[in-house]
């Protein structure tokens, strides 16, 4: 039994304990109430892309097309002249001091082949005939020459200049000159070309060296080297002699130029070319150069344009064609061009590769030799992007110089770029005209 002491002792002890809790609660700092939702989704912000990202219009893809004919049209003049800048209009009385009359880009040249190309199909997809007239004034002014050959040899200037369209010697040369002048003769924008397209067509067909097996070669930097840029040098001269005769000798030396480079070239575990290859060697030039990979993909392009459907090569073609487009496809950048060295990404992005890609792709779809939506976003981050390289000059910048073959990277990494590397122009007005085209059929 508890006495009355202890009972007072106890039930004081509870007081205070009961104090204390009280206390403690009433000290006790309230819990915070639940944050408000933020008034964005984070699943929904927006991406800051570098590169528009979403289908240009036809609109704007023409706008890009004609700076870039404005600013051509001003730095690559067609005339003859002589060394004190009087013009010289009778080229049968040609002086002996005649010249054509210099601008920023040389008129005559593979790259240019490339350029009459391209406004040709500028000229085709905009309906504007300012593109064509620029290939009908230069081509004719070509003819014109081609037609006084004694009194062109007679001015020794006009003659260094020109000598490639009367005496070829190597098929940058001949081949994308030749392309362009048959394309220009069957649009009917060009008068008599057809004496030089003979001239180019006989240097590529029997002319040029050749390996035992038949396919074109250079005897430099080593003998018996093939170039993978001969591809574009040579079968779309094939293909469109081809087209122009109906002669099949023509298809089957342009189907056998691209197998025959291609089982030697093309690394099919990557979808790539690599650039060179030199017979007798054990290790070639492999590395896998962007515009190198383009010339071989236009050379495709240009074929499977005018090649019959029953054509036995055809078939083998189309296959390389679709594995080098899935090959590029893996190695496109995010910012939607592509490197200089296509598998080393921290080599630079180079634009007039990025342009012939684009070109071909978007050809391949609208022809319907590759899916189209696969394709279509790539297509147009392609664009985009390499139409961000077309300055408010009309100039096309990111563009590589003319490039060799070379054993060692350091000579792809540090290759110069120029807006006066002719190569950008021609391919991104091929590019821009094609992608009218296809926004024409979305």
């Amino acid at each position: 039994m508890i006495g009355r002491k202890s009972l007072a002792l106890h039930n004081g002890i509870m007081a205070i304990s009961i104090l204390i809790l009280l206390a403690a609660h009433t000290n006790q700092v309230p819990a915070q109430a639940p944050a408000a939702p933020s008034p964005v989704n984070p699943d929904r912000i927006g991406s800051n892309y570098p590169i528009p990202y979403g289908p240009a219009t036809i609109e704007s893809i023409t706008e890009v097309l004609n700076r870039v004919r404005t600013y051509l049209e001003g730095c690559t003049p067609a005339a003859i002249i002589t060394k004190t800048n009087v013009p010289v209009i009778d080229l049968a009385r040609l002086p002996s001091d005649a010249v054509l009359e210099r601008g920023a880009i040389p008129i005559i040249s593979y790259e240019w082949g490339v350029t009459y190309s391209g406004m040709l199909l500028a000229s085709e997809a905009t309906g504007d005939a300012r593109f064509a007239d620029y290939v009908t004034k230069r081509l004719n002014l070509f003819a014109d020459l081609f037609s006084n050959q004694a009194q062109v040899k007679a001015a020794p200037g006009l003659w260094a200049q020109i000598r490639s369209i009367i005496n070829p010697a190597s098929l940058d040369d001949s081949g994308s000159m030749c392309a362009a002048m048959i394309k220009a003769k069957r649009a009917g924008v060009a008068k008599n070309v057809q004496p030089m397209i003979d001239n180019y067509i006989e240097y590529i067909s029997k002319k040029q060296m050749r390996l035992a097996d038949g396919t074109l070669a250079r005897s430099r930097p080593f003998p018996n080297t093939l170039w993978l840029d001969d591809l574009y040098m040579s079968v779309p001269a094939l293909a469109q002699m081809g087209k122009a005769t109906g002669d099949p000798r023509y298809y089957d030396d342009a189907v056998k130029q691209i197998l025959q480079f291609s089982d030697r070239m093309f690394v099919k575990e990557k979808g790539l070319y690599m650039h060179g290859w030199v017979e007798g060697m054990d290790a070639h030039p492999a590395f896998l150069w962007a515009r190198a990979n383009g010339w071989a993909l236009m050379a495709k392009t240009e074929l499977l344009d005018v090649l019959p459907e029953n054509h036995p090569g055809r078939a083998r073609i189309l296959d390389l064609f679709r594995a080098h487009v899935r090959g590029l496809a893996d190695c496109q950048s995010g910012q939607g061009l592509w490197h200089q060295l296509l598998n080393r990404n921290d080599s630079y992005l180079e634009t007039s590769a990025s342009a012939i890609f684009t070109y071909c792709i978007a050809r391949g779809v609208n022809r319907g030799w590759i899916s189209r939506d696969p394709h279509l976003q790539m297509l147009q981050l392609a664009w985009n992007a390499v139409a961000a390289k077309v300055n408010s000059q009309g100039q096309v910048e990111g563009t590589c110089i003319g490039t060799g073959l070379n054993f060692d990277p350091m000579f792809y990494y540090y290759r110069p770029t120029s807006v006066l590397a002719a190569h950008g122009y021609g391919t991104v007005l091929q590019a821009g005209a094609e992608m009218i085209q296809l926004m024409r059929k979305k």
